[in-house]
């Protein structure tokens, strides 16, 4: 029985990797507002190595719409301002010799309906990969050779982690959504 709770309990942290990976992945989709996450997918080859713009620099939010970034470095700022014209953020930066400010446009109904889709495609992925889990963790229960009822609760507790944690998602998913409907 020790050995099935240590299998639950590691498919249970798979998952909740999996729901974290998709938080992280969904901070970088833009509501309308500005925020500094929307940088975490843009890095500069800063000597050689890429680096996130995060790590060499500092990100303000003087208002609503508007990113400052600042480099600690002001030879990495042609360097932020290439990396950031080439993302696909589809923002202008425009630079004043210390920084970088960036303005982010007003979101069109348009656009806050295609970022749901892309937000929707992104939860069917974290679902997919929660059943995953479920699908490995039915294996190595099965591998156990438990005892027929023991066998069968074991399997029913897994859809139930696997239903909790997907209902999780939803409830990420919802409140994203609402956030990017919201003007």
């Amino acid at each position: 029985m020790e050995e099935l709770e240590m299998t639950l309990l590691e498919a249970e942290e798979r998952m909740d990797n999996s729901i974290a990976s998709y938080e992280r992945e969904l901070s970088t989709v833009r509501t309308g507002r500005a925020s500094a996450n929307l940088l975490d997918t843009i890095s500069i080859d800063y000597y050689g190595v890429p680096t996130p713009i995060k790590q060499v620099s500092s990100i303000s939010i003087p208002e609503a719409n508007q990113l400052y970034i600042k480099p600690y470095d002001k030879s990495s700022l042609k360097l932020i301002e290439t990396a950031i014209l080439a993302s696909p953020l589809g923002v202008t930066p425009q630079s004043d010799g210390n920084g970088i400010r960036l303005v982010l446009p007003k979101m069109t109904e348009e656009r806050r309906r295609e970022l749901v889709k892309v937000v929707g495609k992104m939860e069917e992925q974290a679902k997919v990969h929660i059943r995953n889990v479920r699908r490995d963790l039915n294996d190595e229960i099965k591998k156990l050779e438990l005892p027929e009822d023991d066998e069968k609760s074991a399997l029913e507790d897994a859809q139930k982690l696997t239903d909790d944690k997907i209902a999780k998602v939803e409830t990420i998913t919802k409140k994203k959504n609402e956030d990017l409907m919201t003007i």
